[in-house]
């Protein structure tokens, strides 16, 4: 009776170590990050842990997108940029792509890609000047991008349809303005 007890003891303080190894392993990779890139659960999950401030999602959101996101990825070094993915109702692969990137730095890889562009038209966006690309994507499908600056970060949606609701999404993601002037985010 003496040495089951004696072994029960043994083995919870061996698992107590190992337990603590395994957390110690686990907070290293954190404690020596260097802001690259890393998958998140949630736009709130990135933004506590990337420190980027706003992180720009619309409010507003087609039928034809599903929610949650299939991919929220961040990183701050080299530079801050985001990118959120989503699959589109009763579609395969990426649908729709948010990119958000310092100003003068390449968005980070999007799996949506514009193969040409067929038409680009200068927009008037809420005070700001944006770019609405129609075009098709690399699997001969019409896409469409919008793009346009917001403080240091360069945005854009590109989704695998017509642009009938990017405009309205890219709308949703501004905050409103009162007496004439942007909300702070």
């Amino acid at each position: 009776m003496r040495n089951q007890l004696k072994g029960i003891v043994v083995f919870l303080i061996m698992a107590a170590i190992l337990l603590g190894a395994l957390r110690l392993l686990s907070w290293i990779p954190e404690a020596f990050d260097t802001g690259s890139f890393r998958r998140f659960e949630t736009p709130e999950e990135a933004r506590s842990h990337t420190k980027i401030g706003q992180i720009y999602l619309p409010a507003f959101y087609p039928q034809s997108v599903t929610w949650p996101p299939t991919l929220i990825g961040a990183q701050t070094h080299p530079y801050p940029a985001v990118i959120t993915e989503f699959s589109g109702k009763g579609r395969e692969g990426v649908y729709l792509t948010i990119t958000q990137t310092a100003l003068s730095r390449r968005p980070l890889a999007a799996r949506i890609l514009m193969a040409s562009v067929r038409e680009k038209v200068t927009y008037p966006f809420k005070g700001r000047k944006a770019l609405l690309e129609v075009g098709v994507c690399e699997d001969d499908k019409q896409c469409s991008k919008f793009s346009w600056d917001e403080g240091p970060f360069a945005m854009a949606l590109i989704i695998r349809s017509a642009p009938t609701e990017l405009v309205r999404m890219a709308e949703s993601m501004i905050p409103r303005e009162q007496d004439g002037h942007p909300a702070v985010p």
